[in-house]
Formats: structure tokens, C-alpha cells, sequence
């Protein structure tokens, strides 16, 4: 286990993280805004799932292969980037049939997060540098250490994400009866999936 001074480390640096506008912040606020507090928050769900899918990745050594394989990085990678490029294009194309979809099918939007978090490789990446600096194999079983500090790490962003979701949900519900918001909706939430999916597929190993 981490001594005294590590967890102060290591809790210091995951809210750093947590805060810091990343992929998941943008993902969380482009769903909120055009789909309100609800869509956010199952958004929020998605994300939180697929963080915690890289974290047992990285605690049975699934991760390394990735960090080690340029091929299996750049797989992911654009895997990754075409589904949210797909799922902006759908978001600019759907007007509010999209949205419509998006409310009567909740565990579509867990499933869209989940997808968009699990096929980001950076994620895994980021796991696999930063928490065995905290993990000391003598003293516990290093997998169930790194399960507890990767999980207190996703509990940190999963708590910044969900202020994101409620804070923009509620800026969606006030413009809500704005002729011309449901419009601009689409399109922030269109040209931000589109970026984040350009912004991965030009990710470095």
C-alpha cells in the first residue's frame, strides 16, 4: 500500500486530473447540453464504466500490451476515433430525432459513453504510467492495489463529471425554450464529437 506521504500524492495529483478539462469533461458537457441533466448523467455512467474497464485492463497487464504494440495503440486508437466521429455526424444529421432516440433508449447513451471511454487508448495509458508509483508489490497484491487506487481515481472523475452534467443540464433546461438552442445543440455536440475524434485519432503512443 501507499505510505502517508504517497496518498497525499496520489489523491493531490488525481484531482488535479479529475479537474482539467480532458476527453471525458468535453464528451460529458456535449452530451448535457443537448440532451439535459439526465442524458449527462448516464453519460457520466458510460464513462465511469469504461474507466474502470482500463483500470482491471491495467491490473492483469492488458494495458502493457497495449503501451507495447504500436499496431494494437493504433487499432484502438482510430477504432476509437471513428465511433466518435460517427457519433457527431449523427448528432448533426439526426436534428431532434437524435435526441428523441437518445431519451427513449437510456441505455443506449451508458453504452455510447462506455464505447467512446473503453476505445480511447490514452486512458489506458495514462493508468498504466501513473499508478504504479503507488503500488508496492511487497507489501500488498499489487492487482488489488492497483484496483483500489485506479477505482478512487475514476471516483474522483466521475464526481467532476457529474458537476459538469448538472451545471450544463441545467443551462440546456433554461434555453430549452429558445427557437434557435435546439439547433445549436446539434452542433455543439456534432463538431465536439467530431473534434475529439480527430483530437484521439492524432494521439502519440
Amino acid at each position: 500500500m501507499p505510505t502517508a506521504n504517497e496518498w497525499l500524492l496520489f489523491l493531490g495529483a488525481s484531482a488535479l486530473f479529475a479537474v482539467l478539462p480532458g476527453p471525458g469533461v468535453l464528451y460529458v458537457l456535449a452530451r448535457s447540453l443537448s440532451g439535459g441533466r439526465a442524458v449527462g448523467m448516464r453519460s457520466v455512467l458510460g464513462n465511469g464504466l469504461g474507466a474502470l474497464m482500463h483500470v482491471a485492463a491495467a491490473a492483469v497487464g492488458l494495458s502493457a500490451l497495449l503501451a507495447a504494440s504500436a499496431p494494437a495503440f493504433t487499432v484502438v486508437k482510430y477504432l476509437g476515433a471513428v465511433y466518435l466521429v460517427y457519433l457527431g455526424i449523427r448528432a448533426l444529421r439526426g436534428s431532434d430525432e437524435v435526441v428523441a432516440d437518445v431519451e427513449a433508449h437510456n441505455r443506449s447513451v451508458v453504452v455510447q459513453g462506455f464505447l467512446s471511454e473503453v476505445l480511447n487508448p490514452k486512458t489506458a495509458l495514462f493508468f498504466l504510467a501513473f499508478l504504479p508509483h503507488f503500488v508496492h508489490p511487497e507489501t500488498a497484491p499489487a492487482p488489488l492495489v492497483f484496483l483500489l487506487l485506479g477505482a478512487i481515481a475514476v471516483a474522483m472523475a466521475v464526481t467532476v463529471d457529474v458537476l459538469v452534467a448538472l451545471g450544463a443540464g441545467a443551462i440546456s433546461a433554461k434555453l430549452a425554450a429558445m427557437p434557435r438552442w435546439r439547433l445549436w445543440q446539434r452542433l455543439a455536440t456534432g463538431l465536439t464529437m467530431i473534434g475529439l475524434g480527430g483530437a484521439l485519432a492524432t494521439a502519440e503512443r
